[in-house]
């Protein structure tokens, strides 16, 4: 089978440089959502291909690349493609060499990107390829192929699921491009290639099988590493061959399917390698009838007019009502909304309409038939096969609303104070997994609204971003009520304590500066888990009024816009525990999630002023 490459969509183009460049890049690869009988595909992020250190998605296996871009359409079209094909095929041959491609299979994974961008007609040029190595003799077909499901039993399909998500655990990824297997009746064991020699220790059966995620052209590179590295350590000389599983892992209408997966036995041959007889696969990209795809053309003139349209609108706005408004911040603040629910889609929808380009959903409920009558970023058919996770479909609605926004999705759980998770090691260790991976995303964005459904799920991202110095906005909905408010930005632990945060995208001495009434400090403004405290009052700034909170109740069609002082006994933002959480990071969490809620009023000092304040009642009595 060939691989296609999906369509680059804007976002690519926007973080392209447009002078000829050569640049690493990232992709990934899957057949997931896909039919049965399709090839594999390669995408390529939006916004992400520069970043060699972002996630790969769910069920994709990562590809590493190399972007070879020009500054004519011209060079495009002479650019030496045979001699980028074998610059690229000698970077594999060298990998599988050295053993790098054994410790790091993502080696095999090699594509190239030539691109050409006419930003005056916003017309973009771009062809694939996929080198690949040959063996110099054809690999004779022993057996197959045939559907794992008529060389496995349902038994050993099930042990080979289990065995494969145990091994992505462990190595802390959501796929494996290759990876090594065994099995008899009853058991199915899988490894990671570089233990080969161990993994296979005595084994004296003909089958000596070997597994590939993908069934694609990379499969002759990891045929000719086979061959180069185990033919003489592993293979006898009566028989050198080797099975090779095509593990298609796919889910379908929310059920996971492997069954399509191919399995066949090819013979290996006896062969000396040296750079003389090493082939080169010539391989650039294939079009869906199997043929050699011509050069991929995209017009994005319509979504350069509907970007214009949308700033057109902005900057009419700020002209005619607020002169002071700063668009270009907007545009370049990073958001990062906790919850893609009611709140969380109306909120990205806002977001969108005063311009914010880099939108990010957390969440981990996946859409109900309840959800699109409440939700605008659902619908019907996104409820279908126990329905689609919610983060990655509202950051696709998204795209498709505007393609110029960067939204990304993550389907994750958020740990919380009274949930236990030291039931096991596993659970344990998903829990520090969460916790890392929401750090990092609270790092990575500028302003952090929580919008869950319970009280609990925003303790931790409340003390991270506090400890972070991130705004926090916060948003919750009643029957009849609803309160919204920003939680007091953090002083940088480096400045005086007369300091704001004068580098922060959304700061500014009006934002953060005093209230009116009250005379509250932004960076002593209370956060959700100690807002009721003191009396209230309004802050102003250059917007007009931009309240602590707003506290509205529908059943009197009234507002009331409250500030409050940090509570200096609150179980979040308080000093004592963001002290204990930057000291312990993770340790101090687990005690939070795998103790009663005293734990945090013991620590904070809330239990002896519960006791104080009971003595004093009955001392009055």
């Amino acid at each position: 089978c060939p691989l296609l490459a999906v369509p680059l969509d804007v976002g690519f183009w926007h973080e392209i440089d447009p002078e000829e460049a050569e640049n690493d890049i990232k992709g990934s690869i899957t057949y997931n959502g896909d039919s049965a009988g399709l090839p594999a595909r390669l995408t390529i992020g939006e916004f992400s291909a520069f970043d060699m250190s972002a996630p790969t998605p769910a069920r994709c296996c990562p590809a590493i690349g190399t972007l070879y871009n020009t500054n004519t359409l011209e060079s495009f079209k002479t650019a030496d493609k045979k001699l980028l094909l074998e610059q690229a095929a000698n970077e594999i041959w060298e990998s599988i060499k050295s053993g790098a491609a054994l410790e790091n299979p993502v080696l095999l994974n090699k594509f190239l990107l030539l691109t050409f961008a006419d930003l005056k007609k916003y017309h973009f040029y771009y062809w694939f390829c996929y080198p690949a190595l040959c063996l110099p003799e054809s690999l004779p077909l022993i057996q197959g192929p045939v559907g794992l499901d008529q060389r496995f039993s349902l038994k050993q399909i099930q042990a080979l699921e289990c065995a494969y998500d145990n091994l992505c655990q462990t190595e802390g990824v959501t796929a494996l491009p290759y990876f090594l297997i065994k099995y008899d009746e009853n058991t199915v064991l899988v490894s990671l290639l570089k233990c080969y020699s161990d993994f296979f220790q005595g084994q004296r059966t003909k089958l000596f099988p070997f597994s590939l995620l993908m069934y694609f052209t990379p499969m002759f590179s990891f045929l000719f590493l086979v061959s180069h590295s185990w033919t003489l350590s592993i293979l006898s000389s009566s028989f050198q061959s080797v099975e090779v599983l095509c593990f298609r892992d796919r889910t379908m209408q929310g059920a996971r399917d492997v069954v399509h997966s191919i399995i066949f036995e090819v013979k290996l041959p006896e062969m000396a390698f040296s750079p003389g007889n090493l082939l080169v696969f010539e391989n650039w990209e294939f079009n869906a009838k199997g043929g050699a795809a011509e050069v991929q053309r995209l017009n994005l003139s319509f979504s350069r007019l509907a970007e214009s349209s949308v700033d057109l609108n902005l900057k009419l706005m700020c002209w005619r009502l607020v002169p002071t408004l700063d668009l270009d911040k907007v545009v370049s603040v990073k958001c990062l909304l906790l919850g893609a629910g009611t709140l969380g889609c109306s909120v990205a929808r806002t977001l969108m309409g005063w311009g914010v380009r880099h939108i990010t959903f957390v969440d981990n409920a996946k859409i109900s038939y309840s959800n699109p009558v409440r939700q605008p970023l659902y619908e019907f058919e996104d409820c279908l096969g126990s329905g689609k996770p919610k983060a990655l479909a509202a950051a696709d609605r998204l795209q498709k609303i505007f393609p110029g926004v960067n939204a990304m999705g993550f389907n994750m759980s958020i740990p919380m104070p009274g949930h236990p998770v030291n039931f096991s090691s596993v659970t344990l260790e998903q829990a520090r997994k969460d916790v890392e991976q929401l750090e990092q995303l609270i790092e990575n964005h500028d302003v952090i609204f929580l919008l869950m459904d319970t009280r609990e799920s925003r303790w931790l991202p409340a003390v991270i971003a506090a400890s972070k110095r991130k705004l926090v906005i916060n948003a919750a909905l009643g029957f009849d009520t609803f309160v919204v408010m920003r939680h007091g930005l953090k002083k940088p632990k480096q400045q005086g304590a007369g300091d704001l945060c004068p580098n922060h995208p959304m700061a500014s001495a009006d934002l953060l500066g005093s209230s009116l009434f009250a005379n509250i400090p932004g960076y002593k403004l209370g956060c959700y888990f100690c807002n009721d405290v003191v009396a209230p009052g309004d802050p102003p700034t250059s917007l007009g009024l931009v309240p602590h909170q707003i506290r509205g109740f529908l059943s009197r069609f009234d507002n009331v816009l409250p500030v409050s002082l940090a509570f200096d006994k609150c179980t979040a933002c308080s000093s004592k525990v963001l002290d204990h959480y930057e000291r312990e990071g993770f340790n101090f969490l687990a005690k939070v999630f795998n103790s009663s809620h005293s734990f945090l009023e013991d620590l904070t000092g809330l239990t002896l002023l519960h006791q104080e304040t009971q003595a004093a009642e009955e001392e009055s009595n």
